[in-house]
């Protein structure tokens, strides 16, 4: 059987359309960029994961797998897209002759990504939660000039007279937060054993308060995968440790 990398699943072209297509639904309901960026990032990310904490490098590949593929699922919906998208992932790694047993944990993982549905059951899938989670930054707001404009309106309106009572009406909120992180860094320490999410957010734009309402539930899940990982999770905003 192939030992299939992710440079062979980025020169894919149906992996690619199937991507392309994810990101696509996705903007049409108005979310952050989930496309060929954040899947590039993901993948690498994971892997990374991996090779700092010692792993094996056939680890280390399936979870630069799993982490380019796992949001594949959003071209049919972005409900349940975890489950969905290890289906679609099994017939595509079939096609290209992956080894059963490696499409398996691939599967598992991308199936378990999601803090509502999913768990860490093994170091592929806690490497994938974690970079995943971890990918929050202002590049990802499609629409940035929607913030900045409710932003001025935030100085010189009157909020309740804004659109929906608010100008939060103007964009998701999710938006907002990625929006206001200037910088993001994970940090891997194989001696210390901890995995660090560093990110400098401007306050102006999101409350660190706004951050929390929406990232809690992924931060616990990092935490759990980092558990699996044999190491610690802590979360640092503008330098100060909050986890």
């Amino acid at each position: 059987m192939t030992k299939l990398t992710l440079d062979d699943l980025k020169n894919n072209k149906k992996v690619r359309i199937y991507l392309e297509k994810a990101d696509a639904h996705l903007a049409g309901i108005g979310y952050t960029e989930h496309g060929l960026r954040h899947a590039n990032i993901v993948g690498k990310r994971a892997q990374d994961i991996l090779l700092k904490l010692n792993y094996k490098d056939g680890d280390a590949r399936l979870a630069a797998i799993a982490g380019f593929l796992h949001d594949i699922g959003n071209m049919v919906g972005r409900v349940n897209h975890g489950q969905a998208g290890a289906l679609l992932v099994r017939a595509i790694l079939e096609d290209i002759g992956m080894d059963i047993e490696d499409i398996v944990l691939v599967m598992g993982a991308i199936a378990n990504h999601e803090e509502d549905t999913g768990d860490p059951t093994n170091i592929v899938s806690a490497s994938l939660i974690i970079a995943d989670k971890s990918d929050v930054h202002r590049s990802r707001v499609r629409n940035p000039s929607l913030i900045s404009a409710a932003l001025i309106l935030d100085n010189k309106m009157d909020p309740m007279s804004a659109p929906g009572g608010t100008t939060m009406g103007f964009y998701d909120i999710h938006d907002r937060v990625n929006y206001a992180a200037t910088e993001s860094e994970l940090k891997v320490d194989p001696i210390e054993k901890s995995i660090v999410l560093e990110l400098s957010i401007d306050t102006r734009i999101s409350g660190v308060m706004d951050y929390f309402e929406i990232f809690l539930s992924r931060m616990i899940i990092c935490r759990r995968a980092a558990k699996f990982l044999g190491c610690d999770f802590h979360l640092i905003i503008n330098k100060v440790r909050l986890s």
